[in-house]
């Protein structure tokens, strides 16, 4: 199962992915985590994307891709994966396809959650607010005013990514503002559907 997951962030596309890899075994590959990782590990790489990141913006297409290329090979890949904020935009798209046509893998579903962009900034306020209630730490790029900045560059870079896989005929559309488990049972339908 080879899936990406569109929305905005705050969507629900995280918390969708880890269940579907509880469930099938499978990793979610958010660009977000392994660009943190490299910022942590302090590679060169990291060194780039963190000063992108704090200042609220996008990292570049070249070392996303870079990194998704590399991880898409690991082991732990080979039943599958969740791509999980890649690709953001329609390059990335399309040197995606690239990059699966030549490793012979296909994708099974592109899945968009739409949502309530307002909803979400109140989503991003409750969650900082419960994180720091609960005593962790609250990302430099999680608040709302990076939140806001981030749902912008979205509507600009990454929406275009619907009109592109629907093009494709890739694309289905549910609705990210409904209860997580019927979004759940959403996905389980369409997977079961591509797998058909």
């Amino acid at each position: 199962m080879r899936l990406i997951f569109l929305g905005p962030p705050g969507a629900g596309k995280g918390t969708q992915a880890k269940r579907l890899t509880d469930k099938y075994g499978i990793p979610q590959l958010s660009t977000g985590d392994m660009l943190r990782a490299a910022v942590k590990a302090e590679s060169d790489i990291g060194k780039k994307a963190k000063a992108v990141m704090d200042a609220g913006g996008l990292v570049s297409d070249d070392i996303v891709n870079q990194i998704v290329s590399e991880r898409i090979e690991a082991s732990d890949c080979a039943k599958g994966f969740i791509l999980d904020g890649y690709p953001r935009t329609v390059p990335q798209a399309k040197a995606l396809a690239e990059n699966l046509r030549a490793k012979n893998i296909s994708l099974d579903a592109v899945i968009e959650l739409k949502v309530d962009e307002e909803a979400l900034v109140r989503r991003i306020e409750s969650r900082v607010a419960e994180t720091v209630a609960a005593g962790g730490t609250v990302r430099s790029d999680d608040n709302p005013e990076s939140f806001r900045k981030r749902l912008v560059e979205y509507r600009e870079k990454t929406a275009p990514l619907s009109e592109y896989y629907a093009a494709q005929g890739q694309l289905v559309v549910l609705d990210g503002m409904a209860d997580m488990d019927v979004v759940t049972k959403s996905i389980e339908d369409v997977l079961e559907k591509s797998a058909a």
